[in-house]
């Protein structure tokens, strides 16, 4: 099959061809249809996360079933399916209660095995992880839903727990940002898009946001508390810095809740926040690391009557060779939308 293949840390990547993988037992083959290029598979590629190399990168994914492993029950070849960007055991307690956001056994793909950014991809553990396409829902929709869309949809809902006209900033208005904005708007908030990008912004008000503010070096959290009367109830770091983490959770009005989105890599592995603020205001600072399969049909349902769409956030779909040129400028380059992946196409 052809695939993306790092062989190095930040260095050129290759598409070319490598042996198609095998379905373990409990696990499957997706032919991938579409896969998204984001953010953190620039995180991995510069060299933020631990892969071992030769890798393939790409963590959402939507395709068909190619083959299926021993022990799977309840799927076939062919069915249409998309995965969560975290992969749970299907064993433990976590798993078991519904949660495998955070199992300890976790796999990701493009992360600890091999990724999307190939013709075909394993999925261990199918029975837990495995998502049902609805008919109506296009495998570019689904593979948007696999880490950003999902991600931002239990931010708010899960984590947040944000309600009809409360407002909400959020800071960044990529793929995951403008995924917030999007879900934000169909849960009746009032929401305040932050990017440094104009044609990101317009994007944004497009989508529903109430208010868009340019962060050109003005004061960020000032102008929200101007705009809301006091400040967001809720706040969203869609892009992972310390300035946007604090730019964020500054934004709030007392008593309001911050989620953490974006990765914050830092050399120590900590990140400062504003504490005094977050006592004296108890804040809730919270972080949201994907959505477990087993959340994903109420969302599915919003998707299919047309309430959310997240296709409106495609701007672009690309093959693997140029993807393989994208993804080492996702650093500094500010693409408005979602830019999806179709291996299979030359």
């Amino acid at each position: 099959m052809r695939a993306m293949i790092m062989d190095a840390l930040a260095h050129p990547l290759e598409v070319r061809e490598v042996p198609e993988p095998t379905a373990p037992a409990g696990g499957v083959v997706v032919e991938v249809h579409a896969t998204g290029l984001c953010k953190s598979d620039w995180h991995a590629w510069v060299g933020h996360d631990d892969v071992a190399l030769p890798h393939v990168p790409g963590h959402e994914l939507a395709g068909v079933i190619a083959e299926v492993g021993a022990g799977v029950g309840g799927w076939s070849v062919g069915d249409r399916v998309t995965v969560p960007f975290v992969m749970g055991c299907g064993a433990c307690e976590w798993c078991r209660s519904g949660n495998a956001q955070v199992c300890p056994r976790q796999e990701q793909p493009g992360f600890t095995q091999w990724g999307s950014f190939a013709e075909r991809v394993v999925v261990r553990a199918a029975d837990t992880n495995l998502v049902a396409i609805p008919d109506g829902v296009s495998f570019e929709a689904a593979a948007a839903l696999g880490c950003r869309f999902a991600t931002a949809y239990r931010a708010l809902t899960g984590r947040a727990r944000v309600r009809a006209g409360e407002w909400v900033t959020v800071v960044g208005a990529g793929g995951v940002g403008l995924s917030v904005v999007m879900i934000a708007v169909a849960l009746g908030a009032r929401v305040i898009a932050v990017d440094r990008t104009p044609a990101a912004l317009e994007v944004a008000q497009r989508l529903g946001a109430e208010h868009t503010l340019l962060a050109d070096g003005r004061d960020v959290p000032s102008a929200v508390a101007d705009m809301t009367g006091g400040g967001s109830h809720v706040s969203i770091d869609a892009v992972g810095s310390a300035q946007t983490a604090r730019d964020a959770v500054l934004s709030l009005r007392r008593r309001g809740r911050h989620v953490q989105i974006g990765l914050l890599p830092t050399a120590d592995g900590q990140t400062p926040m504003p504490m005094a603020r977050v006592i004296a205001w108890e804040l809730d600072l919270l972080g949201s690391h994907g959505m477990a399969a087993a959340d994903y049909p109420e969302m599915l349902d919003l998707i299919a009557a047309g309430t959310l769409r997240p296709q409106d956030l495609i701007e672009r779909v690309v093959g693997l060779g140029e993807a393989a040129t994208m993804l080492p400028a996702m650093d500094t380059a500010a693409p408005a939308g979602m830019t999806m992946i179709d291996p299979r196409r030359v």
